[in-house]
């Protein structure tokens, strides 16, 4: 490794390092400040972060050009890309407030549109996949179904540093629910769904390491998973859409009627119209609230020969 690779390799470490005891540090004053003060500094967070962080945001402003380039202003992207970095900041300090909310503290916050269509397809018996994506404070309807009542557990990737993911993972499951890792058997999510649970997936990212299909998302084809069609094909379970929404301090998930899955016997065919179905949920949500998605994330990275050159080479994508 030259000096230079090594230099930055180090100073890369450093930061990681020094970001994740500032988490402990915050995390730890969350405990001990009042609420209302807590949600400003996530808020004044997030602002800061809009201009500090210059390589995200150039990435957060080069996507919306994608999508809304002919729809939007420059003005217009600018002020979506200020709210989506000040959300997050928002979502940082409610996450911080996990531990001093109980179930009936989070039912004053969150409400649930569409509760009878939960209650409807639980009935029949082959458990709920709830496919969603990252919008609003995604962490909260996990949290949600916990304190109305229902079990079950969400799919979740590994964060690229480990002890970022143990500070997440415990957080979350000092809420009561499970995480079920993308690069482990799908066995632990079928069991689930056969003990009639409720199985959240966030799906609406690019990770060309997963098997997937392109899909049409906001205009332009877009590599997307097929993990949830075929979870959802292979256990019976039903496929409901849903997301949770931001309002002020307060926040709605709403829940939509599940999306009938296709069976043709073209398993090819039927792969890639039921994972565009889908899709155009998320897109839809994505158009209603576009100050609430993780526009810094690349959803467009991969082409299709990208894929095609990997699967030549016997790589995994």
């Amino acid at each position: 490794m030259r000096p230079a690779e090594k230099k930055k390799k180090i100073k890369h470490r450093f930061r990681k390092e020094l970001l994740y005891y500032a988490a402990v540090a915050l995390l730890a004053l969350a405990r001990l400040i009042p609420l209302s003060l807590l949600f400003a500094i996530g808020t004044g967070c997030g602002w800061c972060s809009y201009y500090i962080l210059k390589r995200e945001r150039r990435k957060t402003l080069a996507n919306l050009e994608l999508a809304f380039g002919g729809e939007k202003s420059a003005a217009e992207r600018r002020r979506i890309a200020r709210a989506v970095f000040v959300n997050l900041g928002r979502n940082m300090a409610e996450l911080g407030m996990y531990p001093r909310l109980d179930d009936t503290r989070f039912k004053e916050i969150v409400t649930m549109t569409g509760r009878e269509i939960l209650d409807r397809e639980r009935g029949k018996g082959k458990g709920i996949i709830i496919i969603t994506g990252h919008i609003g404070n995604w962490e909260l309807i996990p949290v949600y179904f916990l304190a109305i009542g229902y079990s079950g557990g969400v799919v979740a990737r590994r964060i690229y540093y480990e002890k970022y993911d143990r500070l997440l993972a415990k957080l979350r499951r000092s809420k009561g629910f499970r995480i079920f890792y993308r690069d482990e058997s799908p066995k632990e999510i079928l069991r689930t769904l056969r003990n009639n649970e409720v199985v959240g997936i966030l799906a609406d990212q690019d990770v060309r390491k997963l098997d997937g299909v392109f899909v049409e998302f906001l205009g332009r084809p877009a590599y997307t998973p097929t993990a949830p069609v075929l979870l959802a094909m292979k256990s019976g379970a039903s496929f409901v859409p849903a997301r949770v929404v931001r309002e002020g301090r307060t926040h709605r998930i709403m829940v939509d009627e599940p999306i009938r899955l296709r069976t043709t016997g073209d398993a090819r065919e039927d792969l890639i119209y039921n994972t565009q179905q889908w899709s155009r949920c998320i897109e839809r949500y994505v158009r209603e609230h576009p100050e609430q998605w993780v526009w810094m994330h690349r959803r467009w990275r991969t082409r299709p020969e990208d894929v095609a050159q990997g699967r030549r080479h016997g790589a995994e994508v």
